[in-house]
């Protein structure tokens, strides 16, 4: 009787153990469960069972994962791949942010420098008009500021806007000097006179013409990068569909309901799947190389007129001109003012040194010296250097994460959806949308329509960088970055077509700063928080199931076992 327990006892031992190995592996799943914070480990069961109720991770053999843990394993894989796609994007985005964030600075510097250049030359060259031109200038440098940035300024009215300011100047301190200034009701006549006597020449159309093909290049330049940003910023939110998110829960977590929470996915078989998963997204890379390639030939195209830096830095030059042509042409144009508008009328001469002491308070403060590698050429020429190399980023995403992040390495052994191998046996299939219908792990319907819209995006942009049609001075649409709400919060259960209705306790909620338009924060956008809210009380019912399962589990290996004992 001893020797046929120790048997029995010996058989059911090697029963429980049959088609999953150890009965302690469970343990292992509950602690990965727990580290990755995944769910609460109430939600294991405490020894391998059937998985009849599974959905994706289906096995023959017993298993450690029951429907709870599978919804949450669902969330988890897609909260994964999408840190995954926010990981490889940064290096993209912080460097697009930063030449932003520098294209921006220098420009700043830039139009300081002009200022100080243009007052600099008017006090060596004209001292007695000097300090009532800081005010126009001023003026006429934050408009130009105002139009690079977006403003719906037109640019040949505050240009002539400028010269008009300057006419009663130049007719009062340099064409009729006088021991006072004109009174005001006669210098708002001689400024209404401006434009009809044109008395600096073509200097003014000149000058609008630089800065209008010079700004316009910046501009277009400014709302390519900042498409740029936001089409990283949808790919990065991308919403994935039901077929991927299963694809991704059966590559990355099912093992675990084997116990195999080392395992890693075959690389054909993660290919297919991130191919699949990706495919949508493989669709903006011939658009994405040529923006690449459109950056490019905008930058050839920014020398001379189109140079922001030369007419920026040479709008003294051109100033000077003006006031030249104006002194040169004086005597015409004082007996045309004084046809028109009559004798000068002066104010008495005692005003005129309290209102220079008073306006010398205005005076610039010098910029900086620039070095060569403040230029906006060196910059711009850096910056596309770099974002060459990036040119194939969209085309190669699914392959980098596999061969990077992903897959197990050559000559392990490997999962492939079903069990542990020496390699992936099925075909692999190539990107984007047409290659998918031979994928045999992940279906793809058809190119997602937020995809599309960012190529329709792309493609604009595209033709504007190449000329090929004339920019409107406003900015471009913005494209929405994801499908979540403005707050950037996702639901974290997967939804009623997954079979996870009422699953509840899923949610996740992301934390994401997005790029600034004028002032990216290139140190703190791309860190990204994670916060799991707490798991829900369990109800009496659920409580109630859980505290039977362990015996139904029992039940379920030790029935068996006496059916083999009762045959010997």
């Amino acid at each position: 009787m001893g020797v046929l327990w120790t048997n029995y006892i010996f058989l059911l031992a090697w029963c429980c153990g049959l088609g999953f190995g150890s009965p302690n592996k469970c343990d292992e799943v509950r602690k990965v469960f727990q580290l990755r914070q995944i769910g609460p480990s109430q939600l294991l069961p405490l020894s391998p069972r059937p998985g009849s109720d599974l959905q994706v991770c289906m096995s023959k053999n017993l298993t450690c994962c029951t429907k709870k843990m599978e919804e949450k394993y669902q969330v988890a894989a897609r909260r994964d791949i999408q840190n995954l796609f926010q990981t490889s994007s940064i290096s993209l985005k912080l460097l697009i942010s930063r030449y932003v964030a520098v294209f921006q600075d220098t420009f700043e510097i830039l139009l300081r420098q002009a200022e100080n250049h243009t007052l600099d030359l008017l006090q060596e060259s004209y001292p007695s008009m000097a300090n009532r031109a800081v005010a126009p200038v001023r003026e006429l440098l934050t408009d130009i500021g105002l139009f690079l940035l977006g403003s719906e300024l037109g640019v040949d009215d505050f240009v002539q806007r400028f010269f008009d300011a300057l006419f009663p100047l130049v007719y009062n301190h340099l064409i009729t000097p006088g021991l006072g200034d004109i009174t005001q009701g006669y210098s708002e006549c001689v400024r209404s006179l401006s434009r009809d006597l044109r008395p600096f020449g073509g200097v003014p159309s000149l000058l609008a013409d630089q800065i209008s093909r010079s700004g316009v290049s910046g501009k277009l330049l400014l709302q390519a990068l900042h498409l740029g940003i936001e089409v990283i910023n949808t790919t990065d939110h991308l919403q994935l569909s039901r077929e991927c998110r299963r694809g991704l829960l059966k590559m990355h977590y099912c093992p675990h309901c084997q116990g195999l929470t080392q395992s890693k996915p075959c690389m054909g078989y993660c290919l297919n799947v991130m191919r699949g998963c990706l495919a949508s997204m493989a669709e903006i890379d011939t658009h994405w190389r040529e923006f690449v390639h459109s950056l490019e030939g905008l930058s050839a195209r920014m020398h001379g007129p189109q140079d922001l830096e030369q007419v920026l830095l040479g709008l003294h030059t051109l100033l000077k001109d003006a006031l030249g042509h104006a002194v040169k042409n004086g005597p015409q144009l004082s007996a045309q003012v004084h046809s028109l508008c009559g004798q000068p009328s002066r104010k008495p001469a005692h005003s005129v040194s309290i209102q220079h002491s008073s306006s010398r308070e205005g005076a610039p403060l010098k910029a900086p010296v620039r070095v060569s590698g403040d230029s906006l050429t060196v910059r711009r020429r850096d910056f596309l250097n770099s974002l060459r190399h990036y040119r194939t980023y969209y085309g190669g995403l699914a392959d980098q994460l596999c061969v990077s992040e992903l897959a197990s390495g050559d000559g392990l052994s490997c999962w492939n959806g079903t069990d542990t191998v020496k390699s992936y046996t099925l075909r692999v299939v190539g990107n984007g949308i047409k290659a998918q219908s031979a994928n045999p792990e992940v279906k793809v319907k058809e190119a997602d329509p937020v995809i599309n819209q960012i190529i329709d995006k792309l493609k604009h942009i595209n033709q504007l960088l190449q000329g090929k049609s004339i920019p409107k001075l406003g900015s471009l649409d913005q494209i929405e970055t994801g499908s979540g709400d403005a707050e950037g919060h996702y639901s974290g259960d997967c939804d009623d077509e997954d079979g996870c209705a009422g699953s509840g306790g899923g949610e996740v909620k992301r934390t994401f700063s997005r790029v600034s338009k004028l002032s990216p924060d290139v140190t703190g956008d791309h860190k990204h928080h994670y916060n799991h809210p707490p798991p829900a009380e369990d109800s009496e019912m659920e409580v109630r199931s859980r505290s039977r399962r362990p015996t139904g589990a029992i039940w379920v290996l030790i029935l068996p076992c006496l059916h083999m004992l009762l045959a010997l």
